[in-house]
């Protein structure tokens, strides 16, 4: 391992730089924060490209394997101050360690359907942190993976790998356009649930044949009236106070326990 002071330093410079999308597309890399993300990673087979740590983390057991994994990898690990760590990070508390990943999509054609009881797709999703959320849930509930469709926002942003929690090393994510993803549903061999303000059917009552596979539009549109005509079924979540809708991670949340119970 080596150690770096200085924030010229090209490396610094190109794990700052992740912050971008141009440049997390160009690379293939992302950025995670803190011990507990890369160890999540290293946890479930994804070596660090690039572990940088503070003198605070030093002596961390976990820091040992994670810098074992990183090297056995062919990976670099880097001794960083507190004034890189924040530069990195953005942020004036910085976490101690951040690792840099591959990043990690599969193909439509590589997923198994009966693989798993519960399936996300979701439709130009806007927002990084309920991007993240939603991850996050489809990891504790036990979902095979998150399907982005059309133009999404980036589940490899820095803001939302930090919502997911770690569970962005556990979710495999795919992405495909409409069309991609519409001739692909054809072939799903359970249900396809999605929701609309509209339908008529609730959520609760609604049958979700396994493996489920549920379709949630953007936050401020739903579904368009394209992506609304490809589920078998479209439910709602009733509203029962003043409230018209809900937050989109919070509707997947409910959706993704409804299809699963």
């Amino acid at each position: 391992m080596r150690a770096v002071t200085s924030l010229s330093n090209p490396t610094v410079k190109a794990v700052r730089a992740l912050h971008l999308r141009k440049d997390r597309d160009e690379t293939g890399l992302f950025l995670a924060e803190g011990l507990k993300h890369v160890i999540e990673g290293v946890d479930t087979g994804h070596a660090p490209k690039i572990l940088m740590y503070g003198p605070e983390a030093a002596k961390h057991p976990l820091l040992r394997r994670a810098a074992d994994a990183t090297r056995g990898a062919g990976g670099e690990v880097i001794e960083v101050t507190q004034d890189i760590l924040a530069k990195i990070s953005k942020r004036d508390n910085p976490q101690a360690v951040v690792g840099v990943f591959p990043q990690m999509f599969r193909p439509l054609s590589a997923i198994d359907p009966r693989a798993a009881d519960c399936w996300v797709a979701l439709h130009r999703v806007r927002d990084p942190g309920n991007l993240g959320t939603i991850v996050r849930t489809a990891d504790a509930a036990g979902c095979g993976g998150v399907i982005l469709v059309g133009e999404c926002c980036d589940p490899y942003s820095v803001e939302a790998v930090r919502a997911t929690m770690g569970s962005i090393f556990a979710v495999p994510l795919s992405k495909a356009s409409e069309a991609e993803f519409a001739a692909w549903r054809r072939g799903w061999p359970g249900s396809v649930v999605g929701t609309l303000l509209t339908a008529t059917h609730s959520h609760a009552t609604a049958e979700y044949r396994k493996p489920a596979l549920i379709l949630m539009g953007n936050e401020q549109q739903g579904l368009t009236p394209e992506m609304a005509a490809l589920p078998d079924l479209n439910v709602k979540i009733p509203m029962r106070g003043r409230a018209d809708s809900l937050n989109l991670s919070v509707a997947t949340g409910i959706m993704i326990y409804a299809a699963t119970a």
